[in-house]
């Protein structure tokens, strides 16, 4: 098995395609195919199957897949190690972050950062929390910022920031305080909601179970593109109250108060456990445990990491 078949594999999988697979490696469709079929043979096994015009990946295909999917983190890892062990100059963070964090909470302590330390190259991946944590788990990234990390995983949190999540609606163009209202008036409200497979999403379905509510619901895979639906007046939003303030304060959108709103949460930055971290995301976390900082490291997690 060779870098280039494992790739190959892992990116059909990922992409459920040969022709999405290479269009992400930039390369043809009948290189694809040839290496999944090298390891075909090599292995003795099916790891593709045709379905139709187009193909799906066998069970044995998706256990070569998942175990591609590290081997390939940890191949470019040491790589990128050896080469900063040569030369610390050349040090790269490489950080993932769920959609929310990585629209709002991680750029300004990005551009801390790298006001501090200009020579270290960044890599920030925005997803949702599934996409997150595999890059996580399979050494895809150094450090991963979002909410809770699934239970049952090598993975751990070294620090927490709070997260207010508010329901924000259509505003009068006038600042206005929170506004109280009945769950009946939520319910009968369109509701701007991430797709499945998002932490937020999740969490604004069970805020509807905790009211008691069923409402019509229409999904956007972006929470800038929530904001600016919000403001058009199509719906109400769950979103995290950073992302919002400067519309509550010029009051294109109000806050809406119900049950147990507003909701308080916190983010969780992520590491695998049992790893000492590179040279470049220890000084990111060094970083975010400076004075004034919302991120809070305990003092065990702060030796640790």
């Amino acid at each position: 098995m060779t870098p280039t078949q494992l790739r190959a594999l892992a990116a059909v999988a990922r992409r459920r395609s040969v022709h999405l697979a290479a269009e992400d490696l930039v390369v043809s469709q009948p290189a694809i195919s040839a290496a999944v079929n090298a390891l075909e043979k090599e292995l003795g096994v099916e790891l593709l199957a045709r379905e139709g015009r187009g193909v799906v990946v066998t069970p044995a295909g998706s256990t070569l897949a998942s175990y591609a999917e590290r081997l390939l983190g940890l191949w470019d890892d040491a790589k990128r190690a050896t080469q900063e062990a040569a030369d610390p100059g050349r040090s790269t963070l490489r950080l993932a972050a769920v959609t929310s964090a990585g629209e709002q909470v991680v750029p300004p302590d990005l551009a801390s950062f790298n006001r501090l330390h200009p020579m270290t190259a960044v890599v920030l991946e925005v997803g949702n929390r599934s996409r997150v944590w595999e890059l996580l788990a399979n050494y895809g990234v150094d450090l991963a910022v979002g909410g809770r990390p699934p239970v049952g995983t090598s993975l751990r949190t070294v620090a927490t920031a709070p997260n207010e999540l508010i329901v924000v609606c259509a505003g009068s163009g006038r600042k206005r305080g929170p506004k109280r209202v009945g769950p009946e008036a939520m319910d009968h409200r369109t509701w701007l909601v991430r797709e499945e497979g998002s932490g937020t999403r999740s969490t604004t379905e069970e805020l509807f179970s905790a009211l008691g509510i069923d409402p019509r619901r229409l999904t956007i895979s972006s929470n800038a593109a929530i904001r600016e639906a919000a403001m058009a007046g199509i719906g109400l939003a769950l979103l995290a109250r950073v992302a919002v303030e400067r519309e509550l304060e010029e009051g294109s959108l109000e806050e809406w108060r119900a049950g147990p709103l507003p909701l308080q949460r916190v983010w969780h930055l992520v590491v695998r456990e049992g790893e000492r971290l590179a040279p470049a995301p220890l000084r990111f976390c060094e970083h975010l445990a400076r004075p004034g900082s919302l991120w809070s490291f305990s003092p065990e997690e702060d030796s640790r990491a």
